[in-house]
């Protein structure tokens, strides 16, 4: 065989031990409507990918925003909308949106589906759009239910894996150049994301604490650390492998937990947070000060 044949066959076969096989097709199906609820499934998704060695296909609520964050992700294959909401003519809602969604899913010809909840529509519909191999939550048991406990033992039990606790998104770097450029970011000063929103009013700590620490770091230089709320700026800078403070008046610990790039700030006064934990005037700045030097030095 003629040196430049050899060479290009050599050349084909790692490329091709390189990407994913579409062998089979998954479906993984995430309900809740966030972007950090999303994000929070990831290490299991990938690791179902990896498994199967294919990227994996997701079928979220629009306002999870995955198309907008998840285009690079090479696990994820195709983003299919749920569209359920409150609204009575959504074209998923109701016993015909449900016709509408079998129908919708059967055109794929799935072979697994991971159903990340408990619902039995949600497996009466995978069966009915003939999807053979269904993973699922344990029906009828949503009460009292951790968001990513389900989601751990779905894996170990049916598949012997065990995730990553760390969501990874990735991002094009043409992309995150232009962002640079964008934003001007001169990554020998300092540089710290504030994500100051919150989807709720009790989520959002105010403005005073933030400007509080800003006076204390205004003398730090080279570090790459955010302090966000309980918001999508915390899910998504901590799975882009940013040092994340997360401050966490309002809402399960865990949301701010379940990743290591993660640092939790709870209110004064308090063991954990929860639901009307109603902490947000509580967040101690000094607090947020120390976590962010003992993230840095």
């Amino acid at each position: 065989m003629p040196l430049i044949l050899l060479i290009l066959k050599i050349y084909i076969k790692i490329k091709i031990s390189k990407v994913y096989k579409f062998d089979m097709r998954i479906l993984a199906i995430q309900n809740r409507m966030g972007i950090g609820d999303t994000v929070i499934f990831l290490p299991y998704i990938e690791k179902i990918s990896e498994k199967f060695n294919t990227p994996i296909d997701l079928l979220v609520k629009k306002s999870s925003k995955a198309d907008q964050f998840l285009s690079d992700t090479k696990y994820i294959n195709e983003i299919i909308f749920l569209e359920r909401d409150n609204k009575k003519l959504s074209r998923h809602n109701g016993i015909m949106g449900s016709l509408r969604l079998i129908k919708d899913l059967k055109k794929y010809k799935f072979d697994k589906v991971f159903i990340f909840n408990s619902s039995l529509r949600y497996n009466l519909i995978t069966r009915l759009s003939g999807i053979k191999e269904i993973y699922q939550y344990p029906l009828f048991k949503k009460k009292n239910q951790l968001i990513n406990k389900p989601a751990i033992d779905l894996i170990k039990k049916k598949l012997n894996l065990v995730a990553n606790k760390n969501p990874k998104i990735e991002v094009d770097k043409n992309l995150e150049k232009l962002a640079i450029h964008k934003y001007n970011i001169d990554k020998n000063n300092f540089n710290i994301l504030l994500g100051i929103g919150g989807s709720g009013p009790t989520k959002r700590i105010p403005a005073n604490t933030f400007l509080s620490v800003i006076k204390k770091i205004n003398s730090i230089k080279n570090c790459n650390v955010s302090i966000c709320n309980d918001t999508s700026f915390s899910h998504l800078s901590s799975a882009l492998g940013i040092k994340t403070i997360t401050l966490m008046a309002d809402t399960p610990l865990i949301y701010g937990s379940y990743s290591l790039n993660m640092y939790p700030i709870i209110p004064d006064g308090e063991i954990t947070v929860g639901h009307d934990t109603l902490g947000k005037d509580k967040i101690n700045p000094a607090k947020i000060y120390d976590k962010l030097m003992s993230i840095i030095s």
